[in-house]
């Protein structure tokens, strides 16, 4: 295989609500770190958690607005993207890194109902909001059997 990949899933909880940033070009980019978690238990066994904080940053044009208006801290959210290195030098003059995740993908894994408990149990500092994709509240309804009389099963698989 010729090439290089730089790809990166994660699966986390926000640690503070998304900060949103504007350009005078017109472009826009929202940050918010992600908590990553194992727990396993050990040697002596007592269950140990890990944490893993991920500097999040979004500029896909579409992506921005929907996580600065949806995302919450405590939201759980899947992102995928690519892993970005920066280098700078501080006051000193001593050079320093901070890596980032440049996010180009994103699903939300918090449901409603899980937000405004999230909200309950932080004093009210989420605002209510409609979802992007509402899903149909109504459970899928099974081919109903209207004579009683017919115990057969059907399917719609053509072999």
């Amino acid at each position: 295989m010729a090439g290089t990949l730089n790809k990166v899933m994660l699966i986390g909880n926000l640690g503070k609500d998304p900060e949103i940033m504007h350009f005078d070009n017109g472009g826009s980019l929202v940050k918010f770190p992600i908590a990553t978690s194992e727990t396993y238990t050990n040697r002596d066994g007592q269950r140990v958690t890990n944490t893993e904080w991920h500097n999040i940053v979004i500029n896909a044009k579409g992506l921005v607005d929907v996580a600065h208006k949806y995302l919450k801290k405590g939201h759980k959210v899947y992102l995928e993207g690519r892993i970005k290195t920066k280098k700078w030098q501080d006051q000193s003059g001593a050079d320093r890194y901070s890596t980032e995740i440049q996010a180009n993908q994103m699903t939300m894994l918090t449901s409603r109902a899980e937000s405004e408990g999230l909200a309950n149990d932080s004093q009210g500092s989420f605002t209510k909001t409609e979802t992007i994709n509402p899903i149909s509240s109504q459970p899928l309804q099974s081919p109903s059997n209207e004579s009683g009389n017919n115990t057969q099963e059907t399917d719609d698989l053509p072999f």
